[in-house]
C-alpha cells in the first residue's frame, strides 16, 4: 500500500505528562488512519506516523459493484506539466477533481418515485474536493462516492463547459478590486476575495420529498452574491476563476 510518511521534528512533554509537538505542518493528504511505529514517551520522543492514502483492493477481487446511489469513478491522472510544457514538482501537482464513471448503483427512491441516475458509465464528471472514498483497483486510482457529490458533467477540459447536476450552480467569479478607494494599488495578498459573480449554468434543480424536481431560482446571466466559503473553486482556460456551489449557497441576485 502506498503510504505518505510524516515525522515530527521535535517533541516536548507538558506538565500533565502529555506530548506536545513543534515543527509539524498541515498536510493535504487525506488521512485514513494513523499507525504509530513505536512508543517512547518515557524518553520524551514522538513515534513516526504512517498516513495511509487509499484503500487497496486485493487482486483476487475482479470487480466493484456500487450500491444504492453510489458511483465508482476512475480518477483522472494529474497534470504533471504546465500548459507551457514546464515539468511540475510533485508538491505543485494539483490533486484532480475529475474522472470517468466506470460503474453506478441501482439508484435511489424518493417518496414513491425511483430516481434515475444523472450519469452513466463513460460519463466524464467533476466531483467535490473531499468527497468519497479513494480506492486503488487494478493498479488505478478510483473514487467511490454518492451521486450527490458529483458537481457536474464535463466533456471538455474547460470548466466553463461544465453542466451542473441537481441543485448545483456554476458561477464566473467577479474580478477582485485592483485598487483602493483612494487609488492605491493592492497587492495579491491584500485583495479581498470576491463573493459576487455571474451565473454561467444551472442544474435541473433539487428533489422535493416526492422526488419531483424544483426549479432553481437563478438563471444564467444573473449577477449573484454567494456564501464566502461555499462550493468548489476552479480556474478556466481563459484564466478566469469559477466556482460551483449549491443553489442554497446563493444569497441574493444583484441588479
Amino acid at each position: 500500500m502506498a503510504a505518505a510518511q510524516l515525522t515530527a521534528t521535535s517533541a516536548t512533554v507538558s506538565s500533565r505528562g502529555l506530548p506536545s509537538f513543534d515543527g509539524l505542518r498541515n498536510s493535504s493528504v487525506k488521512v485514513a488512519a494513523f499507525v504509530p511505529l513505536r512508543k517512547c514517551l518515557n524518553q520524551r520522543c514522538f513515534s513516526t506516523l504512517v498516513v495511509k492514502a487509499a484503500t487497496v483492493v486485493a487482486p483476487k477481487y475482479t470487480s466493484i459493484t456500487p450500491l444504492a446511489d453510489r458511483v465508482l469513478v476512475k480518477i483522472k491522472e494529474p497534470e504533471e506539466k504546465t500548459s507551457g510544457g514546464i515539468l511540475l514538482p510533485t508538491t505543485a501537482v494539483t490533486k484532480p477533481q475529475a474522472g470517468e464513471v466506470v460503474a453506478v448503483g441501482e439508484g435511489k427512491t424518493v417518496g414513491k418515485n425511483k430516481i434515475d441516475f444523472s450519469v452513466k458509465t463513460g460519463t466524464k464528471v467533476v466531483y467535490s474536493k473531499y468527497a468519497g472514498t479513494e480506492l486503488e483497483f487494478n493498479g488505478l486510482n478510483h473514487l467511490l462516492l454518492k451521486e450527490d457529490d458529483i458537481v457536474g458533467i464535463l466533456e471538455t477540459d474547460d470548466i466553463q463547459d461544465l453542466k451542473p447536476l441537481n441543485e448545483r450552480v456554476l458561477i464566473k467569479v467577479a474580478e477582485a478590486e485592483q485598487t483602493t478607494a483612494g487609488g492605491l494599488l493592492l497587492t495579491e495578498a491584500s485583495k479581498e476575495k470576491p463573493s459576487v459573480g455571474t451565473v454561467v449554468a444551472v442544474g435541473p434543480g433539487p428533489l422535493d420529498e416526492e422526488g419531483t424536481r424544483k426549479p432553481i431560482s437563478v438563471s444564467p446571466g444573473n449577477t449573484v452574491m454567494y456564501s464566502k466559503y461555499a462550493g468548489n473553486e476552479f480556474k478556466g482556460k481563459d484564466g478566469s476563476e469559477y466556482i460551483a456551489l449549491r443553489a442554497s449557497d446563493v444569497m441574493a441576485v444583484l441588479s
